[in-house]
């Protein structure tokens, strides 16, 4: 389905249908996008494992912490590739409570990285690294650009487009004082967004996938 279309479907299912409209094209658009934007998170949809921008970061000797590409939201695997030779050396993501509690130096580790660190929008590499060594991985992903045009298209699956209306309902049912505004509405249309796309994870959650932690047998790093 093209943006044109989801917009018309939004417009049928919310009896938006006469111009002037209660809701205006922009923001059904916002909504559209927003609801990709949370169905790649529920779901876990566009996996990443090709793009430079995205799954390649140059490293500089002397430097730990490196920003994330905007969209890369849930770190898969990684590896680092060293610019004297073609071997990938794979690195495990920890998180700096298992760091200070297995290896309390580890921020002084003087021997070649193989664990990092995943924060919100950056990444810290524990250990050295040489200017022109490359840290690659694999991701999950939101889209890379917003949907604009009539003729765009959602970069999920198609098979997913039509569900997306249910979040643009859910949003326009749920502000106060507009002639749309419909509690009831509102809160079945999230619950056939959520039914589809699954749960949206808190911030705790999301930390947690961050972290490849061991909760038996831990070996303490020397």
């Amino acid at each position: 389905m093209t943006l044109a279309d989801l917009i018309r479907s939004f417009r049928a299912l919310s009896g938006d249908k006469a111009e002037p409209y209660f809701t205006s094209d922009e923001d059904v658009k916002a909504w559209l996008n927003e609801a990709q934007s949370q169905a790649c998170v529920r779901g876990r949809l566009i996996r990443e494992d090709e793009l430079d921008a995205v799954c390649r970061i140059p490293l500089t000797k002397g430097k730990h912490t490196y920003p994330l590409h905007a969209t890369a939201y849930e770190l898969i695997c990684l590896w680092i590739v060293p610019a004297s030779d073609d071997r990938h050396r794979p690195v495990t993501l920890r998180s700096r409570e298992w760091l200070n509690a297995n290896s309390p130096d580890w921020r002084q580790l003087d021997r070649p990285a193989c664990i990092a660190i995943q924060d919100d929008t950056s990444i810290r590499v524990v250990g050295t690294v040489e200017t022109g060594d490359t840290l690659a991985l694999e991701c999950y992903r939101l889209p890379l650009r917003a949907m604009a045009q009539p003729t765009d298209k959602p970069e999920i699956h198609a098979m997913h487009h039509e569900h997306l209306v249910q979040w643009a309902l859910h949003k326009a049912f749920s502000v106060p004082d507009a002639e749309l505004y419909d509690p009831a509405r509102s809160a079945n249309a999230e619950t056939a967004f959520t039914d589809y796309f699954g749960p949206l994870p808190d911030s705790d959650a999301r930390r947690i996938t961050r972290t490849d932690e061991v909760h038996h047998n831990v070996a303490i790093l020397p």
